[in-house]
């Protein structure tokens, strides 16, 4: 229970990374926060799951993409243990097409929901971890991030985006005994990629070393890791989970 006494906020964890996550942090003794925005029923799930394994949940609604969103799911949490430890930065959405035809709204709600929502998120719960000396950001990122993909434009410049935000968090609050970390997760089988079609599939899983599709809880390990004591002197770093798919 390396976690007992912590609390954690994880943003977009009614499903997929964010939920493996929420589970994972929960069996570690961790309180922890399942925010959501349209899916109140799965993040119940996961509260109910959460709480099975002995830990204190709680559902927190929130666009997190939205000043008010944000400031709502700290205040819920706040409100009810008067501290956040850890704050997991995973809510995002995909608009995907071709840049000649994505429109402003579609780049708006990516870089929203994924990007702004990270900074707006962070900004918040990094005044209770300044009181407390003690904190953990992490913001999952993706390999698309790194290296781009046709028809993501704005899902890269959100993703990488995050990394100049993980790099410049662990610099300004280093000092503080809190760490800023990023995870780049490859292709996971979540319901983001459960819409593509089996050509894609295959020719993504010729291009990954390990001869698998990553599963959300292969992401959740690391972020484990990450925010435990054990990464204590891990800080301004991003860790590729991808079964080397990209390798720099």
């Amino acid at each position: 229970m390396e976690l007992a006494g912590k609390t954690a906020l994880v943003t977009g964890a009614s499903r997929g990374i964010g939920r493996a996550t929420a589970l994972k942090l929960a069996t570690l003794g961790a309180n922890v926060a399942v925010n959501y925005n349209r899916s109140p029923d799965a993040a119940n799930e996961v509260v109910a799951q959460a709480t099975g394994s002995g830990a204190e949940a709680l559902a927190v609604a929130g666009d997190v993409g939205t000043r008010e969103g944000a400031e709502a799911a700290v205040k819920a949490v706040t409100d009810r243990w008067g501290r956040i430890d850890i704050l997991v930065n995973n809510a995002g959405i995909t608009r995907d097409m071709l840049l000649m035809r994505l429109s402003e709204e579609d780049w708006d709600a990516v870089l929203d929901t994924n990007l702004k929502g990270a900074y707006l998120c962070s900004k918040l719960a990094s005044r209770h971890m300044l009181r407390n000396r003690w904190g953990r950001i992490v913001n999952i990122s993706s390999v698309v991030g790194i290296t781009g993909n046709a028809g993501q434009a704005n899902y890269a410049a959100a993703k990488a985006g995050l990394l100049g935000l993980t790099k410049s968090l662990a610099r300004e609050f280093g000092s503080k005994n809190i760490t800023a970390n990023a995870v780049a997760p490859g292709y996971i089988e979540t319901d983001i990629t459960a819409g593509l079609s089996e050509e894609i599939r295959k020719a993504v899983l010729a291009q990954i070393p390990a001869a698998r599709y990553g599963q959300p809880e292969d992401v959740a390990e690391a972020i484990a890791f990450l925010v435990s004591d054990r990464a204590a002197y891990i800080n301004g770093q991003t860790l590729n989970v991808d079964g080397g798919m990209v390798m720099s």
